[in-house]
This record gives structure tokens, sequence and C-alpha cells, in this order.
């Protein structure tokens, strides 16, 4: 179970406890404490990943571009792309939000698992958080709390 490690090593690094199951994981941004010494992190992303955030103090690069979040809030990642955190200094406030991490294996043998594929928003091409009214980002942190 080499992703749950890495997932237990995330959860340590953020300051969080482990999650609860070895497959998906819901993360309140609020929880995350990285040590204040942290100014670059890059690592291979094993989970599909959205992200609800907002006040991130770090620049995220998504492979080789930089992924915007000046204006969206909603982000998706796929498993096996490289990700990296750069730190802002020009944005000194804590952040909030949400991440929802799936492991593939989550979705073993589902329908979705094949037509996951077809959703283009998770792939490298995508590189622009996604903008929510009040009303969608509340109906998302609403699913969130569910799941949760």
């Amino acid at each position: 179970m080499l992703h749950f490690k890495r997932i237990l090593e995330y959860h340590k690094l953020a300051g969080l406890k482990a999650p609860e199951h070895p497959l998906i994981s819901l993360i309140n941004y609020d929880e995350v404490n990285y040590p204040d010494n942290i100014k670059e992190i890059k690592w291979r992303q094993d989970y599909f990943t959205v992200g609800l955030k907002r006040n991130v103090a770090y620049k995220f690069f998504y492979g080789q571009q930089e992924y915007d979040f000046d204006e969206g809030v909603m982000t998706f990642i796929e498993p096996n792309q490289v990700m990296s955190l750069a730190e802002n200094p020009n944005l000194n406030t804590k952040p909030s939000g949400w991440l929802l991490l799936i492991h593939p294996d989550f979705l073993w043998n589902t329908i979705l698992a094949e037509k996951i594929k077809n959703y283009q928003f998770f792939g490298y091409a995508v590189n622009e958080a996604l903008f929510l009214s009040d009303k969608e980002e509340k109906m998302m942190i609403s699913i969130l709390n569910n799941i949760r």
C-alpha cells in the first residue's frame, strides 16, 4: 500500500491526522499547517484530486505550467502527474477550502473508472482553476461536508 504511505506522509507534512480510509481522503484546508520553512515542494500526485480552495499562499505548478488560481477556486488533478508548490511572498493569508483525494483503486471495477478518462478537466492541458458562483461554491461545500 505504497499510495497509503504517500498520503500519510502528506498528512504528516501538513500537520494532519491520518485519513480514515486508505483510498480516499478529505482534507479541510483550515486544518493544514505547513511548516514555515517550506519554500517549495514537488511530488507525483497518486490520487484524483478535486480542490476547492481560497487564499492559497503558494503558486501551484501542474507539470511545467503554473496553475492559475487568480480567479477560480476549484481544481482537478489526475493521478501520476507532477505537482509543485512555490511560496508566494505576495500572499500572506490563511488558506481555506477542501481537498478530496481519491485513489484510482477506489474506482476499480466501476463505470466511473472507465468514464473518468473522458473528463478532460483532470488533464495537464487544463491549467486554470474553475470559477464558481457563490451558489455553486456553497453547493460544493455542502457536498464535501456530506462526504466528510
